[in-house]
């Protein structure tokens, strides 16, 4: 262990793993509720160093960095921000993930770095250094091909800590994921095909997640879609975004959607899916509360049932959603609660909120159960004609009951009234409201520098050196001449 002073002779060598240190109160971060007398012992404090390779370094920072020779720092504090609904601050989402990764492969394989130590580091900020260690952790899960604990250990050297990641829910939190439940969901995902940054769309990612193109991100790919409840029409109301059933068909239909599952009440007429050749489903249970066994077990019967992609929405597609579709992580990939809502909140932050967060938990164990004796069964008929309808997926299962379809089959029962959730504000109405303030990050530029930018800079090279070569000596030229007569 080696401080900042003496850690620098050495990194022509092997770099050692240094950790600040307090003479008063090691381990002791700064917080926005910290006294006076402890901001003062906490400036005292030395920087915190740990090498994730020989070239590749994570550092928590209490001073601006000064920069050498043969070490490169950079900080992605205020580069890739979560996007908060109230007091939850991460994890970053799939897409900041993705452009970090790529910011750390093209770092390290440039030609101008390859003899510098490449040193990502982070403030003081506890939200800050947690979204930080977040993005790093993953790097070495997915580049390094660490395991969680191996990445998680790193990162805890000596008395490091981090603050676990908090719901979207206003008020008080009574459930938190730590850093090694979304390090462990990024391996599961990686495992399971989830994800594969080397066909992973970026442009898509972010176009779509925003409120006014028509907020909706994919949890499994060519499976699980998550969005926000449409509405009768498209319009700007209360500050959100509505979006009409026909603005979502053309992309559903692109991308193998073949059924919608419903939670919220009524806000849009089914028979404008159903017409278009979608299968609908209604399976409403309140905004902010828990589904019964019922709704549950029927949300799972359907999607067992169908072929093709499923979309899912509630009215912020965030709660109701998010809890649905854990429950099906943690049946068919054995995903614990902790991870799947770590998934989830990767993909489309803000997911499963409040009480729904114990209810997974609660419900983690039976559903394990259920998908062991699923997959055992399934197992014992490999030529079965449910096996190959389902093959495409990990632990698609046989023998299952379909009454989740009959609906489908019955004319629509009495419409809703929109009054009846529109009276009262709901948890749903208010997360879309803060979604749809947000504004474009000027992070949202393309990682790499596209080609129509390239070729306007060498114009504008080009023009330059024309005018200077040419037209500017000319007009001296002329000018000279003139002065002359």
């Amino acid at each position: 262990m080696k401080r900042k002073s003496e850690r620098r002779s050495s990194w022509t060598t092997a770099p050692p793993c240094s950790r600040r240190s307090s003479s008063t109160s090691p381990g002791v971060k700064k917080s926005r509720s910290s006294t006076p007398q402890e901001l003062h012992r906490l400036e005292q404090q030395d920087d915190l160093y740990l090498d994730i390779t020989d070239r590749l370094c994570f550092a928590i920072l209490y001073s601006r960095p000064k920069s050498a020779s043969n070490e490169h720092y950079f900080s992605i504090d205020n580069e890739l921000e979560y996007e908060n609904f109230y007091a939850d601050f991460g994890p970053l989402n799939l897409a900041m993930v993705y452009r970090y990764c790529c910011k750390i492969n093209k770092k390290l394989k440039s030609i101008t770095m390859l003899r510098k130590k490449i040193i990502h580091f982070t403030g003081s900020d506890q939200r800050k250094q947690a979204n930080a260690a977040f993005l790093i952790g993953c790097y070495m899960v997915i580049y390094l091909g660490r395991t969680p604990e191996d990445a998680y250990r790193t990162l805890i050297f000596g008395d490091t800590a981090y603050i676990p990641f908090r719901d979207a829910a206003y008020g008080s939190c009574s459930f938190y994921i730590t850093l090694l439940d979304c390090f462990h969901a990024v391996r599961k995902a990686m495992q399971y095909g989830f994800f594969n940054f080397n066909t992973f769309n970026l442009d898509e990612y972010e176009h779509y997640e925003k409120a006014e193109n028509g907020d909706f991100n994919w949890i499994i790919p060519d499976r699980f879609l998550a969005f926000c409840g449409p509405h009768s029409k498209s319009r700007l109301e209360s500050g959100y975004h509505q979006h009409s059933p026909e603005t979502y068909i053309p992309y559903f239909k692109n991308h193998n959607v073949t059924t919608i599952i419903r939670l919220n009440k009524r806000m849009y007429d089914a028979k404008r899916f159903t017409e278009a050749g979608f299968d609908h489903h209604d399976l409403f249970f309140p905004d902010g509360s828990t589904p019964a066994e019922s709704i549950v077990q029927e949300f799972l019967d359907i999607c067992e049932s169908v072929e093709g992609a499923i979309a899912v929405h509630c009215k912020a597609g965030l709660g109701r959603t998010g809890t649905l579709i854990g429950c099906y992580l943690m049946k068919h990939y054995r995903m614990t609660a902790a991870e799947s809502i770590a998934w989830l909140r990767i993909c489309r932050p803000g997911s499963v909120i409040g009480p729904q967060q114990q209810f997974l938990v609660m419900k983690q164990s039976s559903l394990w159960l259920e998908g062991d004796y699923l997959r055992q069964k399934l197992r014992g008929q490999e030529n079965g004609p449910l096996r190959a309808a389902f093959s495409k997926h990990l632990s698609d299962v046989d023998d299952i009951s379909i009454s989740g379809l009959e609906n489908q089959d019955k004319q629509e029962s009495e419409l809703y009234s929109d009054d009846d959730e529109i009276n009262g504000v709901t948890q749903g109405d208010r997360l879309r409201t803060l979604k749809s303030r947000r504004q474009s990050k000027a992070n949202t530029i393309p990682l790499a520098c596209p080609l129509a930018v390239l070729t306007s800079a060498l114009c504008s090279l080009a023009i330059w050196w024309i005018v200077c070569d040419y037209i500017l000596p000319t007009l001296l030229f002329c000018l000279d001449g003139f002065r002359t007569q």
